[in-house]
């Protein structure tokens, strides 16, 4: 067999998702042309896929020696090195793909991302309006400039291009009723779709008292099971329904993903639906749980969230020895609400630390309202705990990473306009690290528990 039917072969199963045997066939191909530049990069990519960084980078390399005059060679390790936080190497390689194709929207719109990576904002606005105007249909250069915007503030525009996301793509297809696109709502049934983590339903799904003034005879939730009874709470929604039943394709007039409501609602910074609570515990389990709370002044903490939340190693702590100094603060009583990672680390905290674990005996969202209606206060990474504290009218401090850190916090704000009046927010310093935000929490927090009163 000659290399070209197994560079075609594995092309077929690469778009199959059959990543293994697409290597396996790639391999192939270079044993028999070892000078074959599209096995190279697809197999680079593929590596890429894996966590073989240095393999894939070598089959870049060796691809661009044989061919480089072209430019998605080039493209292709810039976004590799890019994605690898090798921000001067990716963005060498980013402007020489640029440099054979200046008029190549894919190029611009990563050179844009890098941009804002490394918080060059105005640079990252002006590839990605370059990458836009090459191609007015290229849908990641819309959504990624909806990041710079929305980070700034400037909703108008910034909501219109996150619809260019394709997050919702399974829900589009489910529902036989039209997505809603705005329409006039009066006497109309509304779903409100699932889209993305639990932290975003729960931010995102406050628009319920709105869409009530705007017409809407009745709404329905679509989460994730285990926001399914918390949900029950939402104010302004009828039915929650969980992922996990047998949802019906129909029975609704239209659908909405709910990262699209602030689009239709004409959301700014000055008009953010936040009646603060909208979100509340249920009274029986708030009786289960307040006698296993310690008595004193009650923090919960969250040190870790989702793994697989591409800014994860960012935005959660590493471990939970870094809090250490907070256990140095006299009065504190601290509760552990971290759950998946990290929830062991709560059963053998760093010595002084008084915490008690609960996040292992949390059940769902529901269990976790119940603890945090008994606390006095709760400090977190960004994860979903802190949306929820927010929800809840709980005073919260969240943790903030100073790389790639999410548009949802806006721009230097120590406040957010999402939790008015609850919410503050420690972020790193430029360029990161933790240790300067716990010193800041500390005497914050030493600050806090002298000014509080004792609860009875």
């Amino acid at each position: 067999m000659t290399a070209d039917p197994l560079f075609t072969e594995g092309n077929r199963l690469m778009a199959a998702g059959e990543a293994e045997a697409a290597e396996r066939c790639f391999r192939l191909a270079l044993a028999l042309r070892p000078d074959f530049p599209e096995a190279l990069t697809n197999l680079g990519l593929l590596r890429e896929q894996a966590g073989a960084l240095d393999e894939a980078e070598a089959c870049h390399r060796r691809a661009i020696a044989l061919r480089p005059d072209q430019a998605c060679l080039q493209l292709n390790l810039g976004v590799m090195l890019m994605n690898a936080r090798r921000y001067p190497a990716a963005e060498t390689h980013l402007r020489q793909a640029l440099d054979l194709a200046p008029d190549s929207a894919a190029a611009w719109s990563n050179l844009g991302v890098l941009m804002i990576r490394t918080q060059r904002e105005d640079a990252a606005e002006r590839c990605l309006r370059t990458a836009i105007g090459l191609d007015p249909a290229y849908a990641k250069a819309r959504f990624n400039l909806a990041y710079g915007l929305l980070r700034q503030g400037r909703y108008e525009e910034g909501w219109e291009c996150l619809e260019a996301r394709d997050w919702y793509a399974m829900l589009d297809r489910h529902f036989t009723c039209p997505r809603w696109r705005g329409e006039d709502l009066a006497g109309k049934s509304l779903l409100i779709g699932l889209e993305a983590g639990h932290g975003d339903m729960i931010q995102f799904c406050r628009y319920g008292p709105l869409l009530k003034r705007m017409g809407a005879a009745r709404i329905t939730v679509l989460c994730h099971p285990g926001l399914k009874t918390l949900f029950a709470t939402l104010s302004g929604i009828d039915e929650v329904v969980s992922v996990a039943e047998d949802v019906p394709a129909a029975g609704w007039d239209c659908w909405t993903p709910p990262l699209s409501l602030p689009y239709h609602c004409r959301t700014r910074l000055d008009s953010i639906p936040a009646p603060i609570p909208y979100l509340s515990a249920d009274p029986a389990r708030v009786a289960r749980w307040s006698p296993r709370l310690p008595q004193g002044k009650r923090v919960g903490l969250v040190w870790k969230g989702n793994s697989r939340f591409e800014n994860d190693a960012e935005r959660s702590l590493p471990a939970l020895d870094p809090l250490a100094p907070l256990g140095q603060v006299p009065g504190i009583q601290f509760v552990s609400l971290q759950k998946g990672a990290g929830e062991d680390e709560a059963l053998n905290p760093p010595s002084g630390f008084n915490l008690l674990a609960l996040g292992h005996e949390l059940a769902d969202f529901a269990d976790t309202a119940a603890v945090l209606a008994g606390l006095d206060l709760v400090i977190s990474v960004d994860t979903a705990v802190a949306h929820l504290a927010g929800a809840m009218g709980k005073p919260c401090w969240v943790l903030l990473p100073d790389h790639m850190t999410d548009w949802r916090w806006l721009k230097d704000r120590l406040d957010s306009p999402w939790y008015p009046g609850t919410m503050r927010l420690f972020r790193q310093p430029t360029g990161g690290g933790w240790i300067p935000v716990v010193a800041a929490v500390a005497q914050a927090l030493a600050a806090w528990s002298e000014n509080t009163p004792f609860p009875r």
